[in-house]
């Protein structure tokens, strides 16, 4: 073996291993994906997907409407069009987008049309914004098989994806935030306000009801 080629020996491993992990990069940015549900209130299909194995964020956002970098209360009051969603990161080659379609609409009561649970209005209403044509085959096979097993008609719709505003930063990672605020029952952490909300709507209750223990997320409360 020539000097030069003993030399040049670690430069083309360096280049080698370069590669390889550009390679790697690329595989595992691929491997991440998003999707977009509208469930009712977003602090509680955020608390639901986060659960989820090969999730690694959710947030809490709106969608589906014609007003621009709307705020929580322009949605809530109603007119922007906007539905409170969730935007969903996560690995598809640990949880696939068929299985997250399967459990949002067993985390939902998708034959109300007119909100979620006791979230009455436009904004609280269920949906599924895809991005694409394998994004929408999927859902409207979850949709349809879903209401075969649950032998009611979904009104849930399937819609294109556009913008995504994300939610003011107050409404992230509700469920689990130790910060105080103010309810009608006194000072309380959000993890346990959200708690309160949650059982006083009674969504778990009515999960349970339509799906049973098929329900992936709902768990029984007084």
């Amino acid at each position: 073996m020539s000097f030069v080629n003993v030399a040049q020996r670690p430069m083309r491993i360096a280049v080698l291993l370069a590669g390889i992990a550009l390679t790697w990069g690329t595989a595992a940015a691929a491997e991440t994906k998003k999707a977009y549900f509208a469930g009712g209130c977003f602090w509680c299909v955020e608390a639901d997907f986060e659960s989820v194995r090969g999730v690694s964020e959710v947030i809490s956002g709106y969608t589906g409407g014609s007003t621009s970098n709307p705020t929580y209360k322009q949605v809530t009051r109603g007119g922007t069009g906007h539905f409170e969603a969730v935007e969903i990161i996560y690995n598809s080659n640990t949880v696939s987008y068929e299985s997250l379609l399967t459990a949002f609409f067993r985390s939902v009561d998708p034959t109300d049309a007119g909100g979620q649970f006791c979230d009455r209005g436009e904004s609280y209403r269920t949906a599924i914004f895809v991005s694409n044509a394998e994004e929408r085959k999927a859902a409207e096979a979850a949709k349809a098989r879903s209401q075969r097993e649950l032998g009611k008609k979904l009104v849930t719709p399937i819609l294109v994806a556009g913008a995504f505003y994300k939610a003011e930063a107050y409404h992230q990672n509700y469920y689990r935030s130790k910060e105080i605020v103010i309810t009608r029952r006194g000072p309380k952490s959000k993890a346990n306000a959200y708690k309160f909300y949650r059982n006083a709507c009674k969504r778990d209750q009515r999960v349970i009801e339509l799906w049973g223990k098929k329900a992936p997320f709902a768990k029984k409360t007084s």
